[in-house]
């Protein structure tokens, strides 16, 4: 088998890519790189610093000050900010509010693009994302691509922010964020979110989270022989 073999997952925002793709490295034994979370976290970074997002000089300085790691337990991805775990604090309502104008900016892609390319250079991979199958591994020999019903999709997203102890956002906020999100994922000059045209879409409004994996490892499968 290949030694960097990657499975690009791209998909609409809350529709269980992260779910997948976890569940899809834990069965291929890959690693699983949650490349949302690394816009977020970098979100995280700016709304704590108060930078500017029209200044490109303050921009490209913040990133001279970000570090971002990955840690896996129980391949279950965290994230860890200059140091400090941030992975339940980037779920949250203010970073979802601010991560897609964060990510549409072209130099904040460029740097996470970098990155996520460095990461499946030498290792198999599973990421999910908005670019993957599209911008950052155009060449991947495995693209899904997610979608869902839009009052499924927020009613999931609800579901996870009341488990985490978040009882103060509604779901009407929660499907308008989602809506605004994708609006905002498929419009943006900077590697909008579309469909690779390689790419097998994976419609999970009423599928299981087995059933989905089964869907991805029937296409998996084939290539770990070659």
């Amino acid at each position: 088998m290949k030694k960097n073999l990657v499975v690009a997952i791209d998909g609409y925002s809350s529709c269980g890519k992260s779910t997948l793709a976890k569940a899809l490295a834990k069965k291929l034994a890959f690693i699983y790189v949650d490349s949302g979370a690394m816009y977020r976290a970098v979100t995280l970074f700016f709304l704590r610093n108060n930078v500017d997002i029209t200044d490109d000089a303050k921009v490209i300085d913040a990133l001279q000050h970000i570090e971002l790691n990955f840690h896996s337990r129980d391949y279950e991805s965290h994230i860890t900010l200059n140091g400090e775990e941030v992975s339940d604090e980037i779920r949250l309502m203010p970073v979802s509010e601010n991560v897609s104008e964060v990510s549409a900016h072209k130099i904040v892609r460029h740097e996470m693009v970098k990155q996520q390319q460095r990461m499946g250079k030498s290792k198999n991979i599973v990421m999910d994302g908005r670019d993957i199958g599209t911008t950052v591994f155009p060449d991947a020999p495995i693209k899904l691509f997610m979608t869902a019903d839009p009052k499924i999709r927020a009613e999931r997203r609800f579901k996870e922010l009341q488990s985490k102890g978040n009882d103060e956002t509604t779901l009407e906020e929660v499907f308008e964020n989602l809506a605004h999100r994708d609006y905002a994922d498929t419009t943006r000059k900077e590697s909008p979110l579309v469909r690779a045209d390689d790419a097998i879409i994976l419609d999970n409004t009423n599928l299981t989270p087995q059933e989905q994996l089964d869907f991805a490892l029937q296409r998996v499968e084939p290539l770990l022989a070659k």
